[in-house]
């Protein structure tokens, strides 16, 4: 029977150097349902503004063990297969520190960003911690966590796993809703596989603008951006060509 392991993790920072200090998941589809969550040491300082966000000191991590040596890891790998489903929210960010720590995954992802910025694309923002409060996620947060026996604590990525555990269940109901005669698990692997079609410009000299208009207006400088920017992102450059094609 296929597991579903909702994941977060806390990090020293941002860029290539930085690694894993906590590991947070909750496994479902086993009973009772699983909950790890462990700090973890680093030979990488911690960032103060890696610090400014969740809260995680060098105090806390001291003589914790490595990641790889945590029981969290460890069951981590266990439960790494290819009919299991990974559920992160901007999975690729996640999954590249656990890559570092020598993870390379098996299983099904679900990306809950992509999935949301498919399903939800005129939504203001598409955070966790946007949706915690739009969806009034917040109010269902300690009965979940009563109901699995989860103490939350500040700093903990694991009150993070639960709100992304509460906001899987709505996206899974507005996923039904768009795609009423397929499975809705599989379509949200899909859907986290598939570029998003980006309408608005949120940057440059054309930002707020709709893409389709400067298409029209502009198409040499959506040629420009195509060719001189090396870091635009795979769901801008479809976008892009979407509407030059059109």
């Amino acid at each position: 029977m296929a597991k579903y392991i909702i994941l977060d993790t806390e990090t020293t920072g941002t860029s290539e150097s930085d690694r894993v200090i906590q590991l947070g998941y909750i496994v479902l589809g086993v009973t009772p349902i699983e909950v790890h969550n462990e700090f973890n040491s680093s030979d990488v300082p911690i960032s103060y503004g890696a610090m400014e966000v969740h809260g995680i000191t060098p105090e806390l991590i001291e003589n914790k063990p490595i990641c790889t040596e945590t029981k969290a890891y460890k069951r981590l790998l266990e439960l790494n297969t290819p009919e299991n489903y990974l559920i992160i929210h901007n999975a690729p960010f996640d999954i590249k520190m656990l890559e570092k720590e020598g993870f390379q995954t098996q299983m099904q992802v679900i990306d809950t960003l992509r999935v949301a910025k498919h399903i939800l694309p005129d939504e203001e923002a598409h955070r966790l911690q946007y949706f915690r409060y739009k969806m009034d996620l917040y109010k269902e947060e300690q009965k979940e966590a009563d109901a699995l026996g989860i103490e939350v604590k500040a700093h903990d990525a694991i009150g993070d796993v639960l709100v992304l555990k509460l906001l899987l269940s709505k996206l899974k109901r507005a996923v039904q809703e768009a795609y009423p005669n397929e499975n809705p698990v599989e379509k949200m692997v899909d859907l986290t596989n598939t570029p998003i079609l980006i309408k608005t410009f949120k940057f440059g000299k054309h930002k707020g603008k709709e893409l389709s208009e400067v298409a029209r207006e502009d198409a040499g400088y959506l040629r420009w951006m195509l060719k001189s920017m090396d870091n635009l992102d795979d769901d801008m450059r479809y976008s892009i060509n979407y509407y030059l094609s059109e």
